[in-house]
């Protein structure tokens, strides 16, 4: 397996950080090797924030779910889906384009996303560890405020990165499902009950699949935070209206 391969099987999520700096060298090859990463007719239709103020970390850490981590990070980057430039060209250059709908917001969040996971790989091969942080889609209005947002500009995922601490090497990474359960051939296959339960058994552990489905629910695709992340991620979308509305 070569080392490329080798690394994307062994990373895992990074939440427990050492107190030790990335140099500036490293942090602009993560943003160089982030924008290089393929988009919807080489647009690049994001913007990276890159959160230096300790202040703002400090702040985003409590908005983002309350995640004490966050402000532990060495570095943490924001990958927003931008379609406001682009927009904003058209308009000064006088080329009578429509406002953007949601198909250009679902290839803007394409675009950051791809960058965001590049950032990932270059992070992991230069020894620093990372994590996503979904929680910035939430708390629209705050997080607009406080990241001077545009209006076709929303925050997609945040990445904190920083220098693995030992406890991070002692969590086992968690099981993926099976080759044959995430991959269909030619047509996608809606699995029944039998397959889903297969599908998922290894994650009930000591539990029921029943007891383990219905926590998760519960904890996750139930909670207070997902109803809310749904809530402002609609505000965002509302924001893209084409004229074809």
């Amino acid at each position: 397996m070569n080392p490329i391969i080798q690394s994307l099987f062994d990373r895992k999520s990074c939440r427990i950080f050492e107190d030790k700096d990335i140099s500036q060298e490293d942090k602009t090859r993560i943003l160089q090797a982030a924008m290089q990463a393929p988009s919807a007719g080489n647009q690049q239709m994001y913007t990276i924030i890159d959160v230096q103020d300790k202040k703002l970390q400090e702040t985003l850490s409590k908005t983002c779910d309350n995640q004490s981590f966050i402000n532990q990070a060495k570095m943490v980057l924001i990958f927003c889906a931008d379609f406001q430039k682009w927009y904003d060209l058209f308009n000064y250059e006088n080329c009578n384009s429509r406002k953007p709908g949601v198909g250009d917001l679902l290839l803007a969040t394409t675009d950051a996303t791809i960058a965001a996971q590049n950032a990932v790989v270059a992070a992991e091969s230069l020894g620093i560890g990372s994590c996503y942080i979904g929680d910035i889609l939430e708390q629209h209005d705050l997080h607009r405020k406080l990241l001077n947002l545009s209006e076709y500009v929303v925050p997609v995922c945040m990445l904190v990165l920083g220098y693995p601490a030992e406890d991070h090497f002692k969590r086992q990474k968690p099981q993926r499902c099976k080759l044959e359960d995430i991959v269909c051939v030619d047509y996608y296959h809606r699995k029944n009950e039998q397959e889903l339960e297969n599908m998922f058994e290894h994650k009930a552990v000591n539990k029921t699949l029943n007891e383990w489905a219905t926590a998760f629910c519960s904890r996750k695709y139930n909670s207070d935070f997902s109803k809310e992340m749904t809530k402002s991620v609609q505000k965002y979308i509302d924001q893209f209206k084409s004229e074809a509305d």
